[in-house]
């Protein structure tokens, strides 16, 4: 993360919510994984853009206008027993020196500090229901102000969500932040081909996995962005597989949808390949016309088009394709306006692409679908399950999942394919897995 974008965030968020208001952002809790035993951390996202700020226990707090200093952070306190034990913190110093904020206090003294920073504001912009602890901690502030009102102090009378002004300005991408977009996409497209290129029937899901994660973290990206999906044969054809436990074996594709987390934002990037090294002739045609579909998707990202565009797309060429090959049987515009195709394609073409792997942001606009700008990210996933026993359809496609997934930039005159060093044509996979070493 690039500290020095977060004072112009900090200002633009403050110039929105006007002087008379308050803005406080908690970080993500702690949660214990077994006993004492913790997850790994990481913060909460809307905090960690505005913030940068790395560690746990930390609450900021930002207040336009104000004389003092605009920008207070609760933390954790220096403690150098703690730190013996559990690492190195920034403490009240470096809250100051290296985060940039004007005014640091320890993190235990909130309940004694905060209540007087909230008092004279008329609105706090707070997202409520996040954390039902610190929700309770700031309704018992705000009625502790109410109770000296006689004394003419000024009590909040209204809560606002932060969620609609922070996260429009997270849907734009700074340049920054697409830089290490960027470079989330080419770790993660390394990992794909390393997966490509080490499976062989035989191997299990988590194996592959294995080395998946390995080339993440060997490039500097420390955490997956999600749980990887690593699903042969018939665990291709369940859209959130998680398991990785079964063998790879003989004639199954294998869809791998992974992306590392770098420095903060996330890549997605789904393919599918076969063990052996070769499509079957109905995998190959089933591939293709997956691939067609999302070419056709990603050619509709471009400003001016709105955001389903490319699922219209998708869905055409998929519709029209599964005719033609006899998956399904009728008038492809009146199997579209039926959602026929649902049967084998039941997802959205994709989402919104940050921070986080699936990015805030509205869809819509009054109503309407939103139109793309420039700096916008998504993803671009069709694909097409046919499970084995599905009525209706010929065993020659049993056990297909196929889903291609991109993440695609909005630029100013049209697209940024951000993974496209991944090999997604059915022919240069099956090169990368005949040539590897």
């Amino acid at each position: 993360m690039n500290k020095k974008e977060c004072p112009r965030r900090r200002k633009k968020l403050m110039d929105m919510i006007g002087s008379d208001s308050i803005a406080i952002l908690p970080t993500a809790a702690v949660y214990i994984r077994n006993r004492d035993v913790e997850f790994p951390f990481r913060p909460d996202s809307d905090f960690f853009y505005l913030t940068a700020y790395p560690e746990p226990e930390a609450v900021a707090v930002l207040i336009p206008d104000r004389a003092e200093g605009e920008f207070i952070l609760f933390c954790r306190a220096k403690d150098a027993a703690m730190e013996t034990w559990h690492g190195r913190r920034a403490g009240l110093e470096g809250a100051l020196a290296v985060y940039g904020a004007d005014d640091a206090f320890p993190i235990e003294d909130m309940d004694d500090i905060l209540p007087g920073l909230i008092e004279g504001h008329e609105r706090i912009f707070y997202n409520m229901g996040r954390d039902q602890n610190f929700d309770q901690r700031l309704i018992s502030w705000v009625k502790q102000i109410r109770t000296r009102a006689r004394a003419g102090v000024v009590a909040p009378d209204e809560f606002i969500s932060l969620n609609h002004v922070l996260h429009d300005m997270r849907l734009y991408k700074s340049r920054h932040e697409i830089t290490l977009m960027r470079q989330a996409a080419r770790i993660s497209s390394g990992a794909h081909q390393r997966a490509m290129q080490c499976c062989k029937p035989g191997m299990y899901e988590y194996q592959i996995e294995a080395e998946l994660l390995h080339e993440f973290m060997r490039n500097g990206a420390r955490a997956a962005a999600y749980p990887p999906i690593v699903g042969a044969g018939p665990n291709g054809c369940i859209l959130h597989y998680t398991e990785n436990k079964d063998e790879i074996n003989a004639g199954d594709l294998l869809l791998i949808d992974a992306g590392a987390e770098y420095q903060g934002y996330a890549s997605d990037i789904t393919r599918t390949f076969p063990a052996s090294g070769k499509f079957s002739t109905a995998q190959r045609e089933v591939y293709d016309l997956v691939l067609a579909a999302q070419l056709a998707a990603i050619a509709q990202v471009k400003p001016g088009n709105h955001w389903n565009d490319p699922h219209d797309a998708a869905v055409k060429v998929l519709t029209e394709g599964m005719v033609e090959l006899g998956i399904l049987k009728g008038d492809p515009e009146q199997l579209i306006e039926d959602q026929a195709y649902t049967k084998y394609y039941m997802h959205r073409t994709g989402h919104w692409i940050g921070m986080d792997v699936h990015d805030v942001g509205d869809y819509k606009l009054d109503g309407q679908w939103r139109l793309f700008e420039s700096g916008m990210v998504l993803t671009v996933e069709p694909g097409l399950y046919l499970p084995a026993g599905m009525r209706g359809l010929p065993k020659k496609w049993w056990n297909i999942g196929i889903r291609i997934e991109d993440d695609v930039l909005v630029t100013n005159n049209g697209h940024e394919v951000l993974s496209r060093y991944t090999p997604k044509h059915a022919d240069a996979i099956e090169d990368l897995m005949a040539n590897a070493a």
